[in-house]
């Protein structure tokens, strides 16, 4: 893997073959695919134009700029009798030589992307991306305003890059009577979709403060039934010490 860096922006190669589909039909599909950080958080796929179906594709005209990355030709992509409108960046004025000529797709226009054989959800995985569920006998006890919601010597511990620690308890430790079930769903590439639960305590009602995933990816199966709360909401207390609330976008 090598890694390029111009104007500000990460480019890495990836050993990865990366395809992504619209309506059955397979768009792009390439063992030569660039990462390119276009944010800071995760990278963004960019095919060889060779690796594309760009038969599939038609110049829409208009473009998008960058300041880092120059100008793209937004294309929009038809199947059959269904058409895409600017899912994908031809990058035909790029800023950074790799990338020239290369092709981005908007990442919610096409219903399916593929590392490998598996299926990656909301976004690209970053390879920087570490996760480490750890199993811990600390004792743990969260609490709301003061209230007890759950306490357990059996936590899963789940460290991520970039995120605080996340406890994860399992549901015979907390007390699930304070607990509501919502029709929120989040999910993640790395864990994948979770659902949630707001917590009522001494007569008011917080939403969505609570998560668990029950079929959560190979990777993270180990918290597959456990549930886990904002550290950023709530009290934590770790062997007896209160945890200062961490800042996130959370």
């Amino acid at each position: 893997m090598t890694t390029q860096t111009r104007a500000r922006v990460r480019v890495e190669q990836t050993q990865k073959r990366v395809r992504t589909q619209i309506g059955g039909v397979t768009i792009a599909d390439s063992t030569k695919v660039l990462m390119v950080w276009e944010i800071p958080y995760f990278p963004t796929y960019y095919f060889p134009q060779s690796d594309v179906r760009m038969d599939l594709l038609a110049d829409s005209g208009e473009t998008k700029r960058s300041p880092s990355r120059g100008t793209a030709a937004l294309h929009d992509i038809s199947v059959g009798e269904r058409m895409v409108e600017h899912a994908a960046r031809v990058w035909t004025e790029a800023k950074i030589a790799e990338v020239s000529g290369y092709v981005s797709f908007d990442w919610a226009s096409m219903d399916h992307w593929f590392e490998e054989d598996e299926e990656v959800i909301v976004h690209a995985r970053d390879p920087f991306t570490r996760l480490d569920i750890l199993q811990s006998s600390r004792s743990i006890r969260i609490e709301l305003d003061g209230v007890t919601v759950a306490e357990t010597d059996k936590a899963r511990i789940l460290f991520e890059t970039g995120l605080p620690a996340r406890y994860y308890i399992p549901k015979t430790d907390i007390r699930f009577e304070l607990l509501t079930a919502t029709d929120t769903v989040t999910s993640c590439p790395y864990k994948g979709h979770a659902r949630y639960w707001s917590i009522t305590v001494n007569g008011k009602v917080r939403d969505d403060l609570a998560w668990g995933y029950d079929t959560p990816l190979q990777e993270s199966i180990d918290i597959a039934g456990y549930v886990s709360f904002y550290n950023e909401k709530l009290d934590i207390f770790i062997d007896g010490e209160q945890e200062e609330r961490p800042e996130t976008k959370f």
